[in-house]
């Protein structure tokens, strides 16, 4: 006899599979399975079966099923497009309660040899419906730019597809949180997959944390290649930490090691002058 307890595991086993790391519980179910978790803590006599499997099918009902992404077109740019149409309305992501509505996608070259993520849309980003747009967009244009590299012929994408959302909302943001960042992932892996990028670059500690599972500081991320399933992954700071900095010489000279390793890993050409940029002068 297949057990409630017995597909609740399977379940859970097949979204770790995913890469899946957190699944949303109603405040009912959070309770029954604080219950049990108390019995083990004070060495109670464990529960009955019969309540057992009544807090197991508590927890089933509210699991959504798994939401399964599917990938329509010949096309690049047509895959991509199904996927766009699949975040307008995606549960997972809507499930929680905690994301705004307008939904901002990605943008940028689907044939990209360089493929950007950054954490979520901002105020500027949603009123526009394109990630990585207002002064911390142009510090990303000007960053590229230095690399010789147009805006379009990149992919830009952000680990969370909507603004994370605030009491009393205006032009103030916020980090998403890990459960965010795990409704949307999917989206973020799918793109991957989809444009094949020589190499994909992780804007700030927030992307690092989503993509790579990596925790503390960029300082301690960056100067190093990470994988992410073949797909080599630079993490550098976030556009935003330049700005926020003044645009101090150290931080940009970090910035900039870490792009000059990006166009070595691809072998585009780099000037002596390019070398030199931020250097202390002799």
């Amino acid at each position: 006899m297949i057990r409630p307890v017995d597909v609740l595991l399977e379940f859970l086993q097949a979204e770790h599979a995913r890469g899946v790391t957190h699944v949303h519980l109603d405040e009912g179910a959070r309770l029954g399975l604080r219950g049990l978790l108390n019995r083990v803590k004070t060495g109670k006599a464990p529960p009955p079966v019969t309540e057992l499997e009544q807090t197991t099918e508590l927890v089933l009902e509210t699991v959504p099923a798994p939401a399964v992404l599917t990938i329509e077109g010949s096309t690049r740019s047509e895959q991509l497009a199904s996927l766009r149409r699949q975040a307008e309305t995606w549960h997972p992501a809507k499930a929680l309660g905690t994301l705004r509505e307008t939904m901002v996608f990605a943008t940028g070259n689907p044939e990209a040899r360089i493929l950007l993520v950054g954490e979520a849309p901002g105020y500027q980003e949603e009123r526009e419906g394109e990630p990585f747009v207002g002064p911390a967009g142009q510090k990303l244009n000007d960053i590229l730019k230095a690399m010789g590299i147009d805006r379009a012929e990149v992919y830009i994408s952000n680990i969370v597809k909507f603004r994370p959302a605030t009491p009393r909302q205006t032009t103030n943001n916020r980090k998403p949180s890990p459960e965010e960042m795990a409704a949307c992932l999917p989206f973020v892996r799918a793109e991957i997959d989809i444009v094949k990028p020589a190499c994909v670059i992780a804007l700030g500690g927030t992307a690092a944390e989503g993509l790579l599972g990596l925790a503390g500081t960029v300082t301690a991320m960056r100067g190093a290649w990470h994988d992410l399933d073949g797909t080599p992954v630079r993490v550098t700071y976030h556009p935003s930490y330049l700005l926020q900095s003044g645009d101090a010489n150290n931080v940009k000279r970090q910035v900039w090691e870490d792009m000059l390793a990006v166009m070595e890993k691809l072998a585009l050409p780099i000037s002596a002058r390019q070398r030199g940029f931020f250097l202390p002068k002799a």
